[in-house]
Parts: structure tokens; sequence; C-alpha cells
């Protein structure tokens, strides 16, 4: 692999950067790989980046070697395997707070009736790390590994609300670009991001189903970034011995513990969360 050096200025004012080609062919057949549900064939790969296939063809060959990829059924396709998510699960700060998580998301499902996911951001998604299911006959169900787009659901938002502004402002500016170029306007979904900012947690209802109110707090470390959000999709129904008032003061304390896990903590919101939120009020 033959690293480029770029004059000053090229990437930064006076800064001197490198490029190695053969390495971000590799990264761009995962990022594509990433966001497909199904798997692509070589030649699928090649149009879409814009490559040969023989280029392609000798990035796919390292890719399966090192467990990164793995064929379809039809052995056709290509799909995206789980050793990056391995990878990423086994870095010290999310390896420390899964390992609590799974001692403690169990006994928030059980004390509140209803399902608790972790989610972490990656880009401009949000992905299912964890989750412990609904112990109640009916519930929400959520796939480990699920991955949505950050703007448009509660735990991505929280996640964007808890990065580092000038990485959040830039990370929004391009979901926006991105969502207008598809004739959808983020606007509204921005001013949430802002909104959660300032109290500290996201509450929406009907979002994403009827019935569901999601409320989700970021876990954050001891710069006040959100490694994760904890988030609870509360499902109302009729036998319910858990109100939607006390599940959230549930989850905001497992939230907390969880912070304090990897050297943060959470201020205290005011309880009932969303008095002042308009857009959740009037669902209580």
């Amino acid at each position: 692999m033959m690293a480029t050096r770029m004059r000053p200025g090229s990437d930064g004012e006076g800064q001197v950067s490198y490029r190695a080609p053969a390495l971000e062919k590799g990264l761009d057949v995962l990022e594509l790989l990433a966001l497909q549900s199904e798997g692509l064939t070589l030649s699928q790969i090649a149009q879409k980046l814009g490559r040969s296939v023989q280029e392609v063809y000798r990035v796919v060959v390292s890719l399966e070697r090192r467990g990164y990829a793995t064929r379809g059924a039809n052995g056709d396709t290509l799909q995206l395997s789980m050793k990056l998510f391995d990878l990423a699960s086994n870095h010290p700060p999310l390896r420390r707070l899964t390992q609590a998580a799974q001692a403690e998301m169990p006994r928030l499902a059980e004390a509140a009736n209803q399902a608790i996911i972790l989610s972490v951001l990656s880009g401009d998604v949000v992905r299912v790390i964890h989750v412990a299911e609904n112990p109640a006959p009916i519930g929400f169900r959520v796939r480990l590994g699920t991955q949505n787009p950050a703007l448009k659901t509660a735990s991505g938002r929280t996640l964007l609300a808890f990065q580092p502004e000038a990485g959040r402002e830039a990370l929004l500016e391009r979901i926006c670009r991105e969502m207008r170029a598809r004739g959808e306007e983020p606007s509204r979904l921005v001013g949430r991001v802002n909104a959660v900012v300032g109290r500290g947690y996201e509450l929406v209802s009907d979002e994403t189903l009827r019935g569901i109110t999601d409320v989700s707090f970021p876990i954050l470390d001891a710069d006040r970034t959100a490694i994760a959000a904890l988030t609870m999709p509360f499902l109302l129904w009729v036998a319910n011995k858990v109100h939607l008032d006390e599940a959230e003061r549930l989850l905001f304390a497992a939230a907390r513990a969880l912070s304090r896990e990897i050297g943060g903590d959470l201020a205290e919101p005011r309880f009932p969360l969303g008095e002042r939120d308009e857009e959740t009020t009037a669902s209580r």
C-alpha cells in the first residue's frame, strides 16, 4: 500500500496529510455495506462506488479473509459481518459500559415492565448494541444491531445533542443537506436536537408507532460526551402497573448509574418530564 503525501494546506491550513488509497478503498466498501439491508454483488459494489470490478475484487478478498465481510447464502452477494461491531464493543469505555448495562438493564426492564434499549452513534445512524426485553406478555421488541437515521429517532437525537459542538454541527449540516436532497425538511428535527441539549433528554410520542412514547437519556463520560443512549419505548396498555411518570424516573436513575460507571454524571431533570413540551404534554 503506497501512502501519498499531500501539500500543506490541502486538507487544512498549514497541515500535512497523507492518503492511503488501498485503505480508503476498503473503508469505502465497508461504509457502503453498512448501509445495506441486503448483500451486494461485486458488480453492484463497483457501480455504486464508481470503481472497476478488478479494484473492488482485491479489496473484497482482503475483507473476507480478515472476517469483515461474508458471503450471502447464494455465494454471489457480500454483506458486512459483525466483526466491526465486536471491535467497537471491545473499546475500553464502551466495553465497560456494556458490561455494566448487562446487569443494569434487565433490572430496569423488570421494574418498569418495559423494553430497554442501549444505542450508539455510528456516523449519521444510531445502532442498537444491547436490548433488555420487556418481561410483560405484550411489549415493544427491537432487534440487536438495528440501525436507523439518527435525526429521526429519540435515541439518535439524544446522542447527537451530546456530541462536541463542532462535530455535532458538522454532522447535522451533512444530514440536513442529504435530507433536503431527498425532498425532506429537517428543521423540526434539528430543533428537537437543540431542545435536548438544553433539557438533557428526549421525550416524544407516536413518532415511530402509535401508542409508544420514547424516553431517552444520554450516558455521558467525564467530558459530557454521550457514549451511548438509554431508551425506553414506553407502551401504554390496560394492565400497566408502572405509569410513565414513574418509568421516567427509573430510566433516569439507570442512565445516571451507567454514566457514573464511565466517569460521567447526569443532572437530574424536573419530573414528570415534558410538562413544558407541547408535543408530548398532550399525549400524557
